[in-house]
């Protein structure tokens, strides 16, 4: 098990937030805790940017299903997620927006068993409220006098972007790059941008705020959750606990909820 280093999660940009503050296909077993004793303490998920909204409010679940537990969570893309956690961050559960992050991580050996696919999402095209540009279909999203703004290419939604380019025979000139999923969509929402290529749930958790271009199953990318106990983990009951919790009907429930389609 490798040695924890420091770490100052404010010193790379990304959020942690606690849900006590909001109130209240790899398929496996996750790895079985040492100890069959109630879920007590704390842990730490480090979750993509594009399961905010979904992963805060499992933790609320989860919290009341389990008094005596508070679950922290860090949001943040898939990559830079796993940078931290091979650099020694002091996460329990890593889930992640596609398998190469979480192969990245599994090849450092942090993670503890094997993960499993615990939810699925697809891409849409979110464009300025009211769709000011008439964008229609992908090919639209490159055409002069739009500015387009896509996930760095080395986070999930940057990649399946450009698979779903690929698979529309578009190409894609130079355009500028977001951290993540939230990022581009709140250069759209801004005004920053005109399109970006997202997921459905964060085009579902914008609405009002950006509206959404459906985008033809046959140019689609399927996106694969997976999610795992990290190996260095304080707490294994716990993370454990919370895995089976978000692969649980409850969990799974409110997954669907937000727009993820089932694994």
């Amino acid at each position: 098990m490798r040695s924890r280093l420091p770490f100052r999660l404010a010193a790379a940009g990304v959020a942690a937030i606690s849900v006590a503050a909001f109130g209240g296909s790899v398929a496996a077993s996750p790895a079985r805790s040492p100890q069959a004793s109630k879920p007590t303490g704390s842990i730490t998920v480090f979750a993509a940017s594009s399961l905010t909204g979904s992963f805060t409010q499992l933790g609320v679940g989860f919290q009341k299903k389990y008094p005596g537990t508070t679950v922290t969570f860090n949001f943040a893309g898939s990559g830079t997620l796993a940078t931290q956690i091979e650099q020694g961050a002091p996460a329990d559960v890593f889930a992640a927006a596609d398998m190469t992050a979480m192969g990245q991580v599994s090849a450092a050996h942090d993670i503890a068993g094997r993960p499993i696919s615990f939810a699925h999402n697809l891409l849409e095209i979110a464009v300025a409220k009211g769709n000011p540009k008439k964008i229609k279909t992908l090919a639209d999203t490159v055409k002069s006098g739009v500015q387009l703004e896509l996930c760095a290419p080395s986070e999930p939604c940057g990649m399946y972007a450009l698979q779903a380019y690929q698979k529309a025979h578009v190409t894609v000139p130079t355009v500028p790059t977001g951290q993540d999923a939230k990022a581009v969509l709140a250069s759209v929402s801004l005004g920053q941008a005109d399109a970006s290529i997202v997921y459905q749930t964060d085009v579902q958790a914008a609405m009002g705020q950006v509206s959404g271009v459906v985008i033809p199953t046959a140019q689609n990318v399927v996106a694969a959750y997976p999610l795992a106990v990290v190996k260095s983990t304080h707490n294994a009951g716990t993370a454990n606990a919370f895995v089976r919790y978000v692969a649980s009907p409850a969990g799974q429930a409110t997954l669907a909820k937000f727009g993820f389609l089932k694994p």
